[in-house]
């Protein structure tokens, strides 16, 4: 496989880790860790975030807390983590997790210079707990991750095959977007990622977003090597 990137932040929906959009699909966990352990193979080293979609969205009723809730979320993405994890060494990959939340006992803390290292040592980094923060998403956490991380791309694998003009499960007439810079899919509301993270993409001039569909996991490896498949989002 061609290095057309030498460090990668790979953000992979929840949803499409779980069956049905609820808890975990152990064939699709495997087939992604494959992939995760194909890539480091190649050379390339990769940090990975995670949402959790299929463990916790949003609120259980309008009444919750809402720092309540979106630390349930964090915690998600923690689970999320460290099943990838263990899926990922079961592959005979070496990997990590560092978390935004200190839980000792269960993963190393998250400081920029440790993950650094632990990615220029070839292990695969995974970035859990979101920013740390309430009222941030995993959006904002993997732009912010991939500007400490100094990457080359930021690859957004969904549970959707791209950016579209509209919701393509609401509206048939919905249209793929190839190639669209920052600000024009701000300004048309496409929802890629929420308005801190995009804000965050342009002043930290990350050169490149790629969007694409996780249904066939093998799509991270075509994406690295250059297939144009899914969106480029771009300064």
């Amino acid at each position: 496989m061609a290095l057309t990137y030498k460090r990668i932040i790979l953000k992979l929906s929840g949803e499409a880790l779980g069956e049905g959009g609820k808890l975990f699909d152990q064939d699709m966990i495997m087939r992604v860790a494959r992939v995760l352990a194909d890539i480091a193979a190649s050379g390339a080293e990769l940090g990975v975030v995670i949402g959790a979609g299929n463990i916790w969205r949003g609120r259980q009723s309008k009444e919750m807390d809402a720092v309540t809730a979106d630390h349930m979320g964090m915690l998600g993405t923690v689970i999320n983590c460290l099943c990838m994890r263990d899926a990922v060494e079961r592959c005979g990959a070496k990997a990590v997790v560092f978390s935004a939340i200190d839980m000792p006992r269960v993963c190393k803390a998250y400081n920029v210079q440790s993950a650094r290292q632990a990615m220029s040592e070839g292990k695969i980094v995974f970035f859990a707990g979101g920013s740390g923060n309430p009222f941030f998403t995993t959006d904002t956490a993997v732009v912010l991750r991939a500007a400490e991380m100094k990457a080359d791309a930021l690859l957004l694998a969904k549970n959707i095959d791209g950016v579209y003009t509209a919701d393509p499960h609401k509206d048939p007439t919905a249209t793929l977007i190839k190639d669209i810079s920052y600000a024009d899919a701000l300004a048309m509301g496409l929802r890629v990622m929420d308005t801190a993270a995009f804000a965050m993409l342009s002043e930290q001039a990350i050169p490149a977003v790629r969007v694409f569909g996780l249904s066939e996991p093998e799509n991270v490896l075509k994406v690295i090597d250059g297939d144009p498949c899914g969106t480029v989002l771009h300064p």
